[in-house]
């Protein structure tokens, strides 16, 4: 009997069943639509049952006991209609002409919001009690678990992968006599498992294998985190199908993407790495163990750019007047949670010269190209590894593309496409091999938060249960974006471990561990075990993974070798002079207002911008500053024409002292500057595991940025955590005027912020 996971308010489950079956690849084909603010479409999954794997590797594992037999809801079956017959229709979209199937107007409409809120008030779908099973034994039926949520489904059913033309090479026969679901099951299973030098023919039969028309609906359900799928009669997930066809549509609220405009103000949709990962985009297994390939068509108007994070460099197809699509792909087994799309009115930039060498060095390896000769042993499962190909482990520029919107067209040639290709090339000189083929960049809209990187790992979680399913703790909380002390502590670990074992040993090391766990699962224990085994006994000294863990990871508070460093810091040329720029100002603003004839005007050093916010975060440890010396210091150094690290530094000086004549600075900042920290947004930690209320969220967050501050160089701490904390001194001063300038900028704003810092703002404010 499976274990019920407990959660709370905060927690984000993961439902999946993945000990019991994975899905191998996804084939999505979708349209989107800016008026209604949704992609709609299908998308077909083909799986493999762990079972059938464990014997292939010669496991002799255990096969997992199944999680609870509770009784379930599920929408009724209705007979299937699906044209089998006619299988030369052409389909325009994708481009296939070997199979007619359902356009998206002809899928069951009668439950339009599908049975994802409330199952027995879904209109049109009625719904039957069933006992089901989620594992592989008893007398139930096998329930397949999906991640999803924030999702209309409006049908699913079994493809009839067995009527593909040329098919029948799978199933070691000339022709196909009689067709049974172990048959359709097993040409999967061959599908699957083609080698990698196949790829392309695996594809073009995964596309074919997606259009095929269906046998048979299949029985499901949806709750707030998942799709539940079943087949009757399918007792086992070796016996449930393995390719199966789910017709649906996103919601506008769907928290997966975001619907915003882009600087140029025209609409445009992305991806941007939500806490609830893509399970609102389409449903999918989130635990990361399930590792898949895809292969995606998107439908757009003509007019937009779809771009994802595929291996081609994809063009438009033209479709019908005014609507085109365009296709991607990827080779590389990699967790859902990685799949990416942006949909806008972008321009691509272009270099206007490029010298012969520049092409040579640039000219695209695709795998059906690349010359996979074992070339050293990789670890991860099979597919069309760069590392294996000589030709693509010299390639030290990758071919990229640039795309913004057009009004940054000016600043990106000029500043963005310079910087392009030193960087790829310092990449592959530090790293080795560039994993993926090709590169897409894109500027972003200001309120991209790029929570992605921080990804479920076994120590975010908690119980995992027999089936595979687990539970992110905290994983929803909206404060989780801000309060990001491991990440910082993290990177300063990074940097201590290069500074004692040298910039040769270190850079070597990383280069060694990139080509050894490449299109792999890693931990950071698997990580620092690498590196101390790999580093000369007489610098490795006292370390060891565990004290690492226990210093840098596990315990509060400033490690000590930063504790060291800020000392020596302190005592650095640089510092020094900032230190003798505070005394003047201190001196500067405990002056008399009327001061005497005799006495000299204070001469202030030119600082760099770094030396500026040292200088301000040392000011805004003074109790008081006088109006008149802020007014000097802002003229002095030209403060609100800074960089955004100073003008916050400065923002922060004007609140503190209730500086009013530069209220219009922080009002600037928080309107402008504050998009500018969301892209700056990483992972998370646990800090605030509470539900609070919302001036005890402020102080709360108020404190801890003042920690990170004390902690760490400002230049390492998050925008948008500073952003945040800016909104909460104006609410925590109580001064009825700066809090209206929180709110008025908020009002101002919102619209163009990420969710969650909207809302934990919206909490501090109302």
């Amino acid at each position: 009997m499976d274990v019920k996971l407990e959660t709370s308010w905060d927690d984000l489950p993961l439902m999946a069943n993945t000990s019991h079956i994975l899905v191998k690849h996804y084939v999505l084909d979708l349209d989107v639509d800016f008026e209604s603010q949704i992609f709609e479409g299908t998308i077909v999954l083909f799986f493999e049952s762990r079972n059938r794997l464990e014997k292939q590797s010669g496991s002799t594992k255990e096969t997992c006991r199944s999680e609870s037999n509770e009784a379930c809801r599920f929408s009724t079956p209705e007979p299937c209609h699906s044209p089998v017959t006619d299988t030369r229709t052409s389909s325009s979209k994708t481009g296939y002409n070997d199979f007619a199937i359902c356009g998206k107007g002809e899928k069951d409409t009668s439950g339009k919001d599908g049975n994802h809120d409330n199952p027995e008030q879904a209109s049109g779908i009625s719904s039957s009690k069933y006992c089901c099973d989620t594992g592989n034994h008893g007398s139930e039926d096998f329930l397949l678990v999906l991640d999803c949520c924030d999702l209309s489904v409006f049908k699913v059913e079994e493809v009839d992968v067995a009527v593909v033309p040329g098919i029948e090479t799978f199933t070691g026969s000339s022709q196909i006599a009689f067709v049974s679901e172990e048959l359709r099951n097993q040409i999967v299973h061959e599908l699957v498992t083609l080698p990698a030098d196949r790829w392309r023919e695996q594809f073009d039969y995964y596309a074919h294998c997606s259009q095929a028309p269906g046998c048979g609906e299949l029985l499901f359900d949806t709750d707030t985190w998942s799709l539940r799928i079943r087949k009757t009669g399918a007792q086992t997930a070796t016996d449930f199908p393995h390719a199966i066809r789910i017709w649906y549509s996103t919601k506008p609220q769907g928290r997966s993407v975001t619907w915003t405009s882009d600087q140029s103000g025209r609409p445009c949709v992305y991806t941007m790495g939500s806490p609830v990962n893509n399970r609102a985009l389409f449903p999918c297994q989130e635990p990361p163990v399930a590792m898949s390939t895809w292969q995606a068509t998107v439908g757009a108007a003509a007019s937009f750019v779809v771009l994802m994070s595929g291996e081609n460099p994809a063009k438009p197809t033209q479709l019908r007047e005014g609507r085109a699509s365009w296709h991607y792909y990827v080779t590389m087994p990699m967790p859902a949670s990685t799949f990416t799309i942006a949909v806008g009115s972008w321009a691509e930039m272009k270099p206007e010269i490029c010298s012969s060498e520049d092409l040579a060095a640039e000219t695209s390896l695709t795998p059906s190209e690349a010359d996979f000769r074992c070339v050293g042993v990789c670890g991860h499962m099979e597919y069309p590894c760069r590392f294996q190909n000589p030709s693509a482990t010299t390639q030290e520029v990758i071919p990229h593309r640039v795309f913004a919107p057009v009004c940054l067209q000016g600043a990106c040639y000029e500043t963005l496409l310079p910087l392009v290709r030193p960087c790829l090339s310092a990449a592959h000189s530090v790293l080795g091999t560039h994993p993926f083929s090709r590169l897409d960049i894109l500027v972003v809209p200001a309120n991209f938060p790029s929570l992605g990187m921080a990804r479920p790992n076994k120590e975010k979680t908690g119980h995992v249960s027999d089936s595979g399913s687990s539970v992110i703790k905290h994983g929803l909380n909206p404060e989780k974006v801000f309060m990001q002390v491991h990440y910082l502590k993290g990177y300063f670990l990074l940097r201590f471990l290069a500074q004692r074992l040298g910039d040769d040993t270190y850079f070597a090391f990383l280069r060694k561990f990139v080509h050894t766990f490449h299109g792999q699962l890693i931990l950071s224990q698997d990580f620092l075990q690498m590196l101390l085994e790999n580093i000369p006994e007489e610098k490795r000294l006292d370390l060891s993974v565990e004290n690492i863990f226990r210093d840098w990871l596990e315990s509060s508070g400033i490690p000590q070798p930063l504790q060291t460093e800020r000392q020596a810091r302190a005592e650095c040329g640089l510092a020094r002079r900032v230190g003798a720029e505070v005394h003047k100002w201190i001196r500067v603003s405990r002056r008399p207002q009327k001061r005497k004839r005799r006495e000299t005007e204070e001469v202030f050093e030119k600082l760099l911008p770094d030396q500026l916010v040292l200088l301000l975060e040392h000011l805004l440890e003074q109790k008081t500053l006088n109006p008149r010396t802020l007014q000097s210091l802002e003229r002095t150094y030209q403060l609100s024409q800074q960089d955004a690290e100073v003008r916050h530094r400065w923002c922060e000086l004007i609140v503190k002292h209730k500086y009013t004549k530069a209220y219009k600075d922080v009002e600037r900042f928080l309107q402008e500057d504050q998009g500018l920290e969301d892209s700056s947004c990483w992972g998370a930690t646990d800090m605030l595991v509470s539900r609070h209320t919302a001036l005890g969220g402020v102080l709360r967050l108020v404190t801890c940025t003042r920690y990170l501050r004390s902690c760490f160089q400002p230049r390492m701490l998050l925008w948008q955590a500073m952003g945040i904390y800016l909104y909460g001194e104006l609410m925590v001063s109580e001064d009825a005027r700066q809090q209206q300038v929180a709110r008025r900028c908020f009002e101002l704003t919102k619209e163009q912020m990420d969710r969650s810092s909207a809302q934990v703002v919206a909490e501090m404010l109302f």
